[in-house]
């Protein structure tokens, strides 16, 4: 079964963060592609203990550069999640193969890769007006679920 849609984390920094998403993309039939370089061993424990055993059901994807992953999946549609967007998570119209791209925890997407962007690209989760970003993971959870409302939950019982 092909994927629902992509998650890619440009540089993940923290191993749990990674291995909550690892558990949410097989959960909802997302793959997820890491970018790196990452700030954790692939091999790190924590990752491991916080994906628990959902790395054997998740599409896991290691690209050296975003470039890569560009070449090797080849996306139709690329949304860049970032507290700098304009656009709501909720507002586009979400389809088969989609792909949301997330910066690292502690820096978020750089403003060269934001540029290659168009303002309807750019998707924000709305927080309070005191509020910096939400966890990574958390981030990642409410857009998935959102697209894969959109898509019906298809795939899902």
């Amino acid at each position: 079964m092909s994927a629902t849609f992509h998650v890619v984390l440009y540089e993940p920094e923290i191993p749990p963060n990674t291995g909550n998403i690892i558990r949410l993309c097989a959960n909802t039939g997302a793959s997820l592609h890491l970018i790196r370089p990452l700030g954790f061993d692939w091999d790190n424990r924590r990752l491991k203990r916080a994906g628990l055993d959902y790395h054997e059901y998740a599409d896991v994807n290691l690209h050296d550069s975003l470039a890569d992953f560009t070449a090797a999946a080849a996306p139709a549609r690329v949304f860049a999640c970032t507290t700098k967007g304009t656009t709501g998570y909720h507002q586009p119209r979400y389809r088969p193969g989609d792909t949301f791209l997330f910066g690292p925890e502690t820096r978020g997407l750089p403003d060269p890769v934001l540029a290659e962007f168009a303002d309807e690209y750019k998707l924000r989760v709305p927080m309070r007006a005191a509020s910096r970003s939400l966890n990574l993971a958390n981030a990642v959870a409410v857009i998935a679920y959102e697209a894969w409302r959109q898509l019906e939950f298809s795939g899902g019982r």
